[in-house]
């Protein structure tokens, strides 16, 4: 019984040298934890799937999630073909994950919203790496200065504006069937071929993308 109080208190007395070394937001994420488990772990985001307590990403530790998105999409073999049509950007909102397309189209269907395979494992990822913090979420569809082609008869009544906002719309359902709280999607945005990635092509493939918006917490 000596030995194991022993044992105890010198966890306690290394968990105390840790907390007076640690940053404020870890100090405030412990304090907000033990004084509501429940509600706080729902706050970040947790929620029911439980996949770890994680910090709200402010610009002092955005690059900790975007290392966090690079390791998981190494360990993933089955995405490799993928890594160089993701891009991570830190900007002034945040970070910024970037899902760029193939001509073949890679993430989704060629002229459709309907996303494909890869795009639904990629998000699932992405989306269980996003449960861990508490940040809001923006979602954007662009797409390339091509003309629309649909069916016959439907060329005026959807074009780019309604493929580029369905587009961002399939990835924000997607997020959501990985576990991501509905109220972490702040804004979804249809941008068609309004922000073009590549200005000098505006028929690059590259500029038909959807982007994930991470903002920083306030």
């Amino acid at each position: 019984m000596a030995y194991a109080d022993f044992v105890t208190a010198m966890m306690a007395l290394f968990i105390v040298l840790w907390l007076l070394n640690s940053s404020s937001a870890v100090k405030a994420s412990v304090s907000g934890y033990f004084r509501d488990p429940r509600g706080y772990t729902r706050t970040l985001g947790a929620g029911p799937a439980n996949s770890g307590e994680g910090l709200p990403v402010h610009r002092d530790n955005v690059h900790d999630l975007e290392r966090n998105l690079q390791q998981a999409l190494r360990k993933m073999p089955e995405l490799a073909n993928l890594r160089q049509n993701v891009e991570l950007t830190v900007t002034g909102e945040g970070l910024r994950i970037d899902l760029l397309e193939t001509e073949r189209g890679m993430f989704f269907e060629t002229g459709s919203p309907a996303p494909t395979a890869a795009a639904r494992r990629l998000l699932s990822m992405v989306g269980t790496e996003l449960l861990r913090i508490g940040n809001p979420i923006v979602i954007e569809g662009h797409t390339d200065s091509r003309p629309f082609r649909g069916p016959p008869g439907q060329e005026v009544a959807y074009g780019n504006w309604e493929l580029s906002t369905d587009r961002a719309h399939s990835a924000r359902r997607l997020l959501l069937e990985s576990g991501v709280p509905a109220s972490r999607v702040v804004e979804v945005r249809g941008f068609a071929d309004r922000k073009l990635l590549n200005p000098t092509d505006p028929m690059a493939a590259r500029n038909r993308r959807v982007s994930l918006v991470v903002h920083f917490s306030d």
